[in-house]
């Protein structure tokens, strides 16, 4: 089955749609065809949604199987067919998927995300957070992805940002990139524990590191 494609027309997939265990994000309008086979290879329910009227819903919503957060005070149109809670994150830094990288037990955050922000991530999402970078890159969400089997980070990570990654997500973590050398891997895939889809441009050799990080092989 090909596992790549494009969202919106673009490959860089994880800027307009997210996942967890259970439920995939994408943009109202999405082609019938497109969340079917993200439905497929994910094995979740694929829901259409807005995020104040924005088709970038990848970089705004951030979730786990206990929640979903979005920027405070957000319109969130189909809603109503999300499973889990869906609450607003509190702060400045308010396109929650570029800020935050999680899974269901823990989350990394931008380092400068206010204290607020970190309690609040920490009780709805129900996760261990810590402040810090991927590679240097403050904005973790799309420097990573996370799933509750292993991460695959930007390849710039440094060793010590993979330790405090292996500590707080007690998972393998590997380096790798999407969309042809792209190093913000999480703006060109979008998995959980039971499959994943990358972005139109990812080669078969990111793919292979990719089912590698993340326990498909």
């Amino acid at each position: 089955m090909i596992r790549t494609m494009n969202i919106q027309e673009s490959p860089i997939i994880g800027a307009f749609a997210t996942c967890t265990e259970d439920i995939a994000l994408v943009p109202m309008g999405t082609p019938e065809k497109v969340r079917g086979t993200l439905g497929d290879l994910l094995r979740s329910e694929v829901v259409e949604v807005l995020v104040n009227g924005s088709t970038i819903v990848g970089s705004l919503c951030r979730g786990n199987s206990n929640a979903l957060l979005v920027p405070m005070d957000s319109s969130v149109r189909g809603e109503e067919n999300i499973s889990v809670p869906v609450f607003g994150l509190p702060g400045r830094l308010n396109a929650v998927g570029n800020v935050v990288l999680a899974n269901d037990t823990a989350a990394l955050v931008h380092p400068e995300l206010s204290d607020a922000s970190v309690e609040a991530i920490g009780k709805l999402l129900k996760v261990d957070v810590r402040r810090g970078t991927i590679g240097g890159v403050k904005t973790v969400g799309m420097a990573g992805v996370a799933t509750n089997k292993g991460l695959l980070v930007n390849p710039r990570a440094t060793s010590l940002e993979l330790e405090v990654l292996e500590e707080l997500f007690d998972l393998p973590v590997d380096i790798g990139t999407t969309n042809y050398g792209t190093q913000m891997v999480g703006s060109g895939l979008i998995a959980n524990s039971k499959g994943y889809v990358a972005g139109s441009k990812t080669t078969g050799h990111e793919l292979g590191r990719i089912e590698d990080a993340l326990g498909f092989l």
